[in-house]
């Protein structure tokens, strides 16, 4: 838990700046001009709310596959003074490149992906976003510290003998996840069309999560572990409307989940935004 704690106090002044002072999704999330309702608050032209517009596909080099989408993005605090960016993502993860064969149990490799990925989950409460370096919001090559905190809920597999009608059932359990890391971004554009400007992107974040002990070992009875695991990840990334929204992502563990799965784990995301 202290890792997450940790990066909470670290990003809590942050996370209370004025809402222009905070870029999220890059260009994705800009504000558009206001204008007054029927009620007499500010709303955008052609204002759509913000309900399944976005998510990703990983493809992972284990054979693991996980599809997520944001259900609602939202901010909560008041406009002009401090905004606290929530999203809330819903996904499912599958081994489906990986054959079973009939009477081999499911493992809990699963899991060494999902601690250390932060979208993970089957349900995904947080907050993140980008804080750039420079107040010009016209400059496209510039730095900022990217933040990623939250809770939420993962899936693992029930070990035991196989005389036990409880083992192999899926147990559902909660995880407190972090990351705090340097992002690094300039422009990106198709070469006969530069007024469809996009990004190009390179990040590197250290991740932190923890679990109540006693919840791993429920399902995991042999398993000797502290809840806590914690590691980095290196990524570059390209988004462009209406053309290509892609990333690649490298993740290495500083301590490792004592589940038996060591391989080098590469991450391959198609993104998609319905907006």
């Amino acid at each position: 838990m202290k890792p997450v704690l940790l990066l909470w106090l670290l990003l809590l002044p942050d996370l209370l700046l004025p809402q222009g002072a905070v870029a999220v999704q890059k260009t994705a999330d800009s504000l558009q001009p206001a204008r007054s309702g029927a009620s007499g608050n500010p709303v955008s032209p052609g204002y759509k709310p913000e309900i399944f517009t976005s998510g990703f596909i990983d493809i992972i080099n284990s054979g693991q596959v996980n599809a997520s989408a944001r259900f609602i993005r939202l901010f909560i605090g008041e406009p002009g003074k401090f905004a606290l960016p929530l999203s809330f993502y819903s996904g499912v993860s599958s081994n489906n490149f990986q054959h079973l064969q009939p009477g081999i149990q499911q493992s809990n490799e699963v899991l060494v992906t999902n601690f250390i990925n932060p979208l993970s989950g089957i349900a995904n409460l947080s907050v993140d976003g980008v804080i750039f370096l420079t107040r010009k919001k016209e400059k496209l090559t510039k730095m900022g510290l990217l933040y990623h905190l939250g809770e939420r809920v993962l899936s693992g597999v029930r070990t035991g003998e196989i005389t036990d009608p409880q083992t192999g059932k899926p147990v559902n359990f909660l995880n407190s996840f972090g990351s705090l890391g340097l992002y690094l971004q300039t422009g990106a554009w198709e070469r006969s069309n530069n007024k469809n400007l996009g990004v190009s992107w390179l990040a590197w974040r250290y991740i932190g999560c923890y679990t109540n002990p006693s919840q791993l070992k429920e399902f995991m009875p042999g398993i000797r572990t502290n809840g806590s695991y914690t590691g980095y990840s290196i990524a570059w990334g390209v988004e462009i409307t209406r053309l290509v929204n892609i990333r690649v992502v490298y993740y290495k563990y500083t301590k490792k989940p004592e589940i038996d799965y060591y391989r080098p784990i590469y991450q391959f995301s198609f993104n998609y935004s319905l907006k």
